[in-house]
């Protein structure tokens, strides 16, 4: 089976920011620089992301991330998963994947998200989610996308929150996170809700948030 319509793809914003905001696909050669931040933000991204309840996935090697991409480019291959870098300004800054994509009657996926730390508050996640929504809906013909998040990640939720995903409520014990079943807020938003696209929304959001103050 090939690629999905739409896939491989390099997003960009070079505007919004102060600094360019691009998507492109994973890459087994960013393992270097992902590893070196997996280990300086362990402590930051630990209490959020999912672990295997058997199995600890370990971050201090390069293998958890080599594993990872052959996962992901086999799962694109297969139309199940757009797994992207965010880079700001040419710099690894994160990532973001639209995963646990299904089709039919559905055409449904899951997207998850995290940043460095040090390049946290700058609204670089809501460009880059801005950005795969639109693509997600008027490009590979998804029709309702999803994110997970613990009531408890503050930052996380105010991203979606931001873009206008709406909250659809409490999935009891939904994931295993940092050695725990968490409950999770599911938001969605479908691509009816974003006629005019969510990068256009974004856009005027922080036009309104540079004039108001």
């Amino acid at each position: 089976m090939g690629y999905i319509r739409g896939w491989p793809a390099t997003l960009s914003e070079p505007e919004l920011l102060d600094a360019p905001v691009v998507l492109r696909p994973v890459r087994v050669s960013d393992a270097r620089a992902w590893r070196e931040i997996r280990v300086r933000n362990a402590s930051w991204l630990r209490p959020w992301e999912p672990s295997n309840p058997e199995t600890p996935l370990h971050r201090s090697s390069i293998g958890p991330y080599v594993s990872m991409v052959r996962t992901m480019r086999r799962e694109a291959r297969q139309g199940q998963a757009l797994p992207w870098v965010v880079t700001y300004g040419g710099q690894f800054a994160g990532q973001l994947t639209v995963g646990s994509i299904v089709w039919g009657s559905s055409r449904s996926g899951q997207v998850g998200y995290w940043i460095d730390e040090a390049f946290a508050g700058r609204g670089i996640i809501p460009t880059a989610l801005a950005l795969a929504v639109d693509h997600c809906f008027r490009v590979v013909g998804m029709h309702r996308l999803e994110a997970s998040i613990r009531p408890e990640n503050v930052a996380s939720r105010r991203v979606v929150e931001k873009l206008g995903f709406r909250e659809e409520g409490i999935r009891v014990r939904q994931l295993h996170i940092n050695g725990a079943w968490r409950d999770h807020i599911c938001y969605a938003v479908t691509a009816e809700e974003v006629p005019t696209g969510m990068l256009a929304r974004w856009r005027s959001s922080r036009a309104s948030s540079r004039s108001g103050a």
